[in-house]
């Protein structure tokens, strides 16, 4: 077993013009060619690159790795990431037995069965979305006018965050998550958001609710069990992460569903079962997580014959995997009828997304409701003419023109 005599590729988000939803070929051509790898990462630094499937659940279950930022070689993705680290330290941020303590405060509100009891208020939510749609129609912006506002929405109820203050926490989410940003912006952006939240914490100490927040400063932070710093932290990954996903899905996924007319009459015109299995299939296909799940290696772990060293930074970009041939036949084309619950758009292992419920019950209602509403919806613009968010933490569109 030796090290890679390769040569450490440079990390690239590029992708194929005209090729809008699959991954960057270079990095696409790995899965065949060089299934563990070197990259080079912005800041000179090198990581390992795990790019099938197999490798990558192997190494998110092993109890060797760590998903602690701070650590020395941990891969962060860009200087604006790596500035606010210790500002951002939610528990996705934490190992064992540190992650778990602060996880399952929140597992009871995210279980199937709690987040399809939210289905109902959610359809009048989308119903009233798409009330104002159609009034003000017949084109419209899909991002701002509906994939948006539904996950904050949603999201907002469930933490007790005001919803009229979605511009000021829509924008430094946005701003955390630009790749473009300079660490001064991020961290500005950082913040104010942990300033926000953390005056609303203090607020529900004394007017508390039946929400998130308010179980987290009195069940928590009230008691010493937690810091203020603590409660805020996780309070803000709860919001960044409860919207920020979600919505560039539901564009995302309408966009490819545009390009793809037989997909898209599945999704419109089939019952429960179908539109479930066909969110699993844009979730594969899609992977708006499209940065990879960054580890460091505590000790030396074999994967595959290659030794990865105690204190390496590992990088194993979750849309390869989804593409790996040896699991999803075809895995190119989009096919709403494929059994691809085996993808790994949330993760795999202890880290896997605590909020993947509530997504699929989200983007299950979201879009058969949309193109029911409107069965002539079509892009109100070039596919080529659309604006990709290949500069964002989270991949998606920043806009979407539609007609109908």
């Amino acid at each position: 077993m030796t090290q890679s005599p390769v040569a450490p590729r440079a990390w690239t988000m590029q992708r194929a013009s005209g090729c809008p939803f699959d991954p960057p070929p270079a990095m696409s051509e790995l899965i065949e060619k060089e299934p563990i790898s070197r990259v080079t990462l912005w800041n000179g630094k090198t990581a390992w690159l795990l790019s099938r499937h197999a490798d990558q659940v192997a190494f998110f279950q092993d109890e060797r790795v760590s998903s602690d930022t701070t650590l020395p070689n941990y891969p962060s993705t860009t200087a604006a990431a790596e500035a606010t680290r210790e500002q951002n330290r939610a528990f996705v941020f934490m190992d064992e037995p540190e992650h778990n303590q602060h996880r399952r405060r929140f597992t009871s509100d995210f279980t199937v069965k709690r987040t399809r009891a939210l289905g109902p208020r959610i359809e009048v939510i989308i119903g009233d979305l798409l009330d104002r749609m159609e009034k003000a129609g017949p084109s419209a912006d899909l991002v701002t006018s509906y994939a948006l506002p539904i996950p904050s929405l949603v999201i907002c109820e469930l933490l007790g965050v005001p919803y009229e203050d979605h511009e000021f926490f829509q924008g430094a989410s946005a701003s955390m998550v630009d790749t473009r940003s300079t660490p001064e912006q991020a961290m500005a952006a950082s913040k104010e958001l942990a300033g926000y939240l953390g005056d609303l914490l203090e607020s529900k100490l004394s007017h508390p609710g039946d929400d998130l927040l308010s179980r987290l400063a009195t069940g928590f932070m009230a008691t010493g069990e937690s810091t203020k710093e603590e409660c805020v932290n996780d309070a803000v990954l709860l919001l960044v992460a409860g919207h920020e996903t979600t919505a560039n899905m539901i564009a995302l996924g309408t966009c490819a569903l545009l390009q793809n007319p037989e997909q898209l009459a599945v999704v419109r015109d089939g019952n429960p079962q179908q539109v479930a299995g066909a969110v699993e299939e844009l979730l594969r296909y899609l992977t708006v997580v499209h940065m990879g799940r960054r580890r460091v290696a505590l000790a030396d772990i074999e994967i595959a014959g290659q030794v990865i060293k105690a204190g390496d930074g590992v990088i194993c970009p979750i849309d390869l995997a989804n593409r790996d041939p040896e699991v999803f036949e075809d895995p190119y084309s989009l096919r709403v009828d494929r059994q691809a619950r085996r993808h790994l758009a949330f993760g795999s292992g202890s880290h896997q997304c605590l909020g993947q419920n509530l997504a699929r019950t989200e983007l299950q209602l979201a879009y058969p409701a949309l193109l029911r509403r409107f069965p002539a919806l079509r892009l109100d613009c070039a596919l080529d003419e659309v604006d990709f968010r290949t500069d964002m933490g989270v991949y998606g569109v920043h806009e979407l023109p539609v007609a109908w």
